[in-house]
């Protein structure tokens, strides 16, 4: 399809003023009278609380109001489970739980008030283990987990057990798979949690109306899903809450779910008085969620010529003390534990298990990003124990057009191949060299976008032929608002210049599911390219009076009404709008929606659906390294990151996101960790957590592959956003194998381990 605008590269339209400091973040937002919060947290992991005494805090001057769980509502919440409360009321569960809030007339008088907050506990048995949690006389963290409400269709809690969550994947006979294989490896996988290292701390200010209603600014990817939290754990109708979204300074999934905007508006409630609360770095590691941890065991099976026929996979994902989004991570994960190949024969169960410490939660690839360093070192080994290169087995077992996945679905837009070819020569696969202490090493990534989402848009023609777009599509830097921008403008033929999107807001911007699970391009694409298109059919209605020609015959080209083909007469959008305001018609409105209507729930004892979610993304990532093997050592050399995003809406936004994609690839593989003993996170700062900086990053080949568009993407657009981190790990540690043949079956890939493993080597 022929297009102007998709597919141009195009910068940021906000690129330079928040390059020089003029977009309002989160933090950076006030409003008159307002106070400063601050959060009061628990110190053990698993306790009983006595006794809350706040008199020492409010004899402090400035002090405005306290808060504890006895003043709070008993809402609880959660993504598909809801068992978190906004504060503890008689007991906690992690170090770092909100047991207590403070407001007062500065922030300095605020955290001062905190500390005189003396809170008595009686400590109890904790489990920082979730094997340990999954014994049978193990004490339950979430004693009432049989009463929480949860989504049935994608969320299976087992009461009288630490089992949040239990997904399962049965395909084929997995007993029949196995003795049809010529060779079997089975090895045991771990990952580590990590933290989204977002740079802008969580923010957020909350003001009560005098009707009532509540005002919620923050720093939030998803709007409304932070509104329908904040409904369910104060207990109050959607519609009394407005949530406005500042400008966000990152969010990788850190910022999805509600963290600081319900403490917040307890305390202005209160206070009686607007409240800003913000986190400090500290109380970002101990006080959001990260990355989960996971243990994953699997055993594959595979004929003499590299055909893979079973695998079996069971992942133990370490939830912490509540479920955040861990139920959809644990569901993802579970369906693509077995990558993106063709194998007859399955068998995977997912177990999302409480612990306590510090909850999981969603990080930019939502569970994608563990199973694949798992299931990609497994299918390297089987190629070097076969004696078939890595590139040629997957080629070999990779899905494409019509393939069906792990839960049974023929899949649709599948450049998997085409991505596992250019990532291969971009890096140089086939003229590599042997050298000493050198190696390649290539995965395949896929994941989902999650189910059960929608989005709609409005758009607005302005008296002079302006373009405002209402969205609540949230661009935390992935460079969404130029997508929407792009959209919009090609599909009612007018300049991109000439359309504006209108920030989210609950109240004027309708509905959409927020910047999660790379959806916005897909979801949101839609709607708004049917808001434009609806629009665009109006003006040319209206136009046929003016220009005497039927609506079919006519056009709408870059803000100009003509026939069809001729360059004239013609009648200027601008025109046609100044008419419609005060002549006919009225102003012109539009609307549009996107619903994933076909979605299919799995089969809960099977996994089997036709269609679990709306559609898949694809890629393939390189590496080469060098190990030293005398200190450990491992040098990332160059990467290559080639990925079928469908149709490229902006190329500079998806080379932008391949780049970061991999960069947050290559920390959790080498550096990133979040140190948590005895529940205790012991690194809450960016002295001891290491992130990559310009200098870590290697030279980096990117590809865009196109020519698989989405039958339902606007314009044949997929998303990107999270594939671009997903293979990079597993990449790095087959070419530590490939170097020192050694396999790090551990994140992350640290000298330690390294040196160990080659100490092994040694003595075997």
């Amino acid at each position: 399809m022929r297009t102007d605008i998709v597919g141009r590269p195009m910068p940021r339209r906000d690129g330079l003023l928040r390059a020089s400091g003029q977009v309002v973040y989160g933090v950076d937002f006030k409003v008159p009278g307002m106070l400063w919060g601050k959060i009061v947290r628990s110190e053990h992991p698993r306790a009983r609380i006595l006794r809350i005494d706040a008199s020492r805090a409010l004899s402090l001057p400035g002090v405005k109001a306290v808060v504890t769980g006895r003043d709070a509502p008993d809402g609880l919440y959660g993504a598909r489970l809801w068992d978190e409360p906004i504060l503890a009321k008689d007991r906690v569960r992690y170090v770092g739980e909100p047991v207590a809030l403070v407001a007062a007339v500065d922030e300095d008088t605020a955290s001062e008030a905190a500390q005189r907050i003396e809170v008595e506990y009686e400590p109890l048995p904790a489990l920082f283990s979730p094997f340990e949690a999954l014994r049978e006389d193990a004490p339950l963290i979430h004693p009432d987990l049989g009463s929480y409400f949860h989504r049935e269709f994608d969320c299976h809690p087992v009461p009288g057990t630490n089992i949040a969550s239990h997904i399962k994947i049965r395909k084929g006979d997995i007993a029949a798979g196995f003795a049809q294989a010529d060779l079997v490896h089975e090895d045991t996988y771990q990952t580590h949690p990590v933290h989204c290292a977002y740079i802008e701390p969580h923010a957020a200010v909350a003001r009560w109306e005098p009707n009532g209603r509540l005002t919620v600014w923050s720093s939030t990817q998803c709007p409304f899903l932070v509104r329908r939290q904040l409904a369910v754990a104060l207990k109050m109708p959607v519609s009394r809450i407005r949530v406005l979204a500042t400008a966000v300074g990152g969010g990788y999934g850190g910022k999805a779910l509600m963290k600081i905007e319900g403490a917040c508006a307890l305390l202005a409630r209160a206070a009686g008085r607007p409240v800003k609360l913000v986190f400090t770095r500290s109380e970002e590691f101990i006080g959001t969620n990260t990355r989960h941890a996971f243990s994953i065991d699997i055993k594959t099976g595979a004929k003499k010529d590299g055909t893979l026929v079973a695998c079996e996979a069971r992942l133990v994902v370490d939830n912490g003390a509540y479920t955040d989004a861990g139920d959809g991570v644990c569901w993802e994960a579970t369906i693509g534990a077995t990558g993106p190949y063709v194998i007859p024969h399955q068998k995977v169960d997912g177990l999302l298990v409480y612990t306590n410490k510090i909850p999981g939660g969603p990080f930019r690839g939502f569970g994608w990003p563990q199973v694949h360093w798992a299931f990609e070192q497994n299918v390297d080994a089987l190629a070097h124990r076969l004696g078939i290169d890595p590139l040629e087995i997957r080629l070999k077992n990779a899905v494409e057009e019509g393939s069906l996945s792990s839960t049974g679905e023929a899949l649709h837009s599948v450049g998997l191949k085409a991505c596992l070819r250019a990532a291969a020569d971009a890096i140089g696969w086939d003229k590599r060299e042997r050298q000493p202490n050198r190696g390649y090493g290539i995965s395949v990534v896929n994941k989902l976008s999650i189910p059960y989402t929608s989005s709609s848009a409005f758009v607005k023609v302005n008296e002079d032929g302006t373009i405002h777009l209402l969205c609540s599509a949230v661009d935390l830097g992935q460079g969404s608002d130029n997508a929407m921008i792009q959209i919009a403008a090609e599909e009612l033929g007018v300049r991109a210049e000439d359309v504006d999107l209108i920030p989210a807001d609950t109240d004027t911007t309708p509905f959409d599911d927020g910047a999660r699970s790379s959806r916005l391009t897909f979801h949101m694409g839609n709607a708004v390219r049917k808001a434009a298109a609806e629009a665009r059919q109006e003006i040319l209605r209206r136009a046929e009076s003016v220009l005497e020609v039927a609506a079919q015959d006519l056009e709408l080209r870059n803000g100009r009404i003509s026939v069809v083909g001729q360059p004239g007469p013609f009648l200027s959008l601008a025109e046609l709008v100044m008419r419609s305001h005060w002549l006919h018609g009225g102003p012109i409105l539009a609307r549009g929606s996107h619903v994933d209507e076909d979605i299919v729930a799995m089969d809960p004892e099977t996994g089997q659906s036709p269609r679990p979610a709306a559609y898949f993304e694809y890629g393939a990532q390189a590496a080469q390294v060098e190990v030293d093997p005398e200190t450990g050592q491992v040098t990332v050399l160059r990467m290559s990151s080639a990925h079928d995003c469908g149709r490229a809406i902006n190329p500079l936004a998806v080379e932008g996101q391949i780049e970061g994609g991999a960069a947050t690839g290559l920390g959790f593989a080498l550096m990133e960790e979040v140190q948590i003993e005895e529940g205790r996170v012991t690194n809450p700062n960016f002295m001891n957590y290491c992130l990559p900086t310009s200098l870590d990053m290697p030279p980096l080949a990117t590809t865009i592959v196109e020519g698989y568009p989405h039958r339902e993407g606007p314009f044949g657009a997929k998303g990107v956003g999270e594939a671009s981190c997903i293979g990079i790990p597993a990449a790095i540690g087959n070419a530590v194998y490939d170097a020192v043949g050694v396999r790090i079956t551990r994140t992350p890939i640290t000298w330690e381990r390294v040196l160990d493993a080659l100490e092994r080597k040694k003595s075997t």
